[in-house]
């Protein structure tokens, strides 16, 4: 099949009748894993979803490699990314096409693959931040993406991650975080020079941060306690799914911190507990 017999090309915009080509494979085929390592050994390739997360993509910095996005959102939703993008190639098809996408209904009639951003140094991160969230290997990433948002609406200033965690650029993080991975400081604490916990637990001390253990042991004090509210630095870890903290993790924590519950319930899923201990850290 000819390309013409495929697609009409109006500018940037390029209406297609299938999936079929080459540039749409990053949509189409990649895996997370692929896309990760894309252009290695530079930083690969993310893909947005919907209108809200690419704008706020697109506003972090973030740059462009292609759109794919539903005809009839040409003139309404994706109007102000069209121009914000000129010189981005637009694939545009109807929704029959689309569907041929495994979760694409999930997308709201967009996709937009990007280079990954650059990534700061822990100090970057941390130097002007009172309030910060530490991920011990949480690997899920709609734990992740809910976390960010959390982060983002209940006043933490950055979040730090160890190099297990789920990678908040893994297309259903950014999804469940309605993009706010582009609005919060975030970045990984481990390095070829910083281990996890004890390097990264000396580098929070240097830092001036106190370390707050989210766990479920009975040696904890309140989640209200009036000294760590008195403290002017906080970095609050949290552990992952089941597990929850490394028993070296919570021994190096400076406090451990066990959100009061009832009707028997023993523990919360760890997106719930962040946003909870998000609210009374940060205010």
């Amino acid at each position: 099949m000819k390309k013409s017999d495929r697609t009409q090309d109006t500018g940037n915009i390029i209406e297609i009748a299938d999936l079929t080509l080459p540039e749409l494979q990053v949509y189409t085929s990649l895996n997370e894993a692929q896309l990760l390592h894309y252009y290695e050994p530079a930083s690969g390739i993310f893909i947005a979803e919907s209108p809200k997360v690419i704008e706020r993509a697109l506003d972090f910095g973030c740059e462009p490699i292609s759109i794919l996005m539903e005809q009839k959102d040409l003139d309404t939703s994706g109007k102000n990314i069209v121009k914000q993008c000129q010189d981005t190639p637009v694939y545009t098809a109807k929704i029959e096409v689309l569907e041929q996408i495994t979760g694409y209904k999930l997308a709201r009639g967009m996709l937009c693959a990007m280079h990954r951003p650059a990534m700061p140094s822990a100090e970057e991160v941390c130097k002007n931040a009172r309030r910060i969230a530490v991920l011990e290997n949480v690997v899920n990433p709609t734990n992740v993406g809910a976390i960010f948002r959390s982060a983002a609406a209940l006043n933490m200033d950055a979040v730090l991650l160890t190099s297990a965690c789920s990678d908040p650029l893994y297309r259903r993080s950014i999804r469940v975080s309605m993009g706010t991975v582009f609005q919060v400081l975030w970045t990984y604490i481990e390095n070829k020079n910083v281990s996890w916990p004890q390097g990264g637990m000396d580098l929070l001390h240097e830092y001036g941060f106190k370390t707050v253990a989210m766990a479920l042991r009975n040696d904890s004090v309140r989640i209200d306690d009036k000294k760590l509210h008195a403290e002017e630095k906080l970095a609050i870890i949290l552990g992952t799914e089941g597990d929850g903290l490394a028993a070296e993790t919570m021994a190096d924590c400076d406090y451990t911190v066990k959100i009061p519950m009832s009707h028997g319930v023993d523990s919360l899923n760890v997106a719930a507990a962040s946003a909870v201990a998000f609210w009374e850290f940060g205010k």
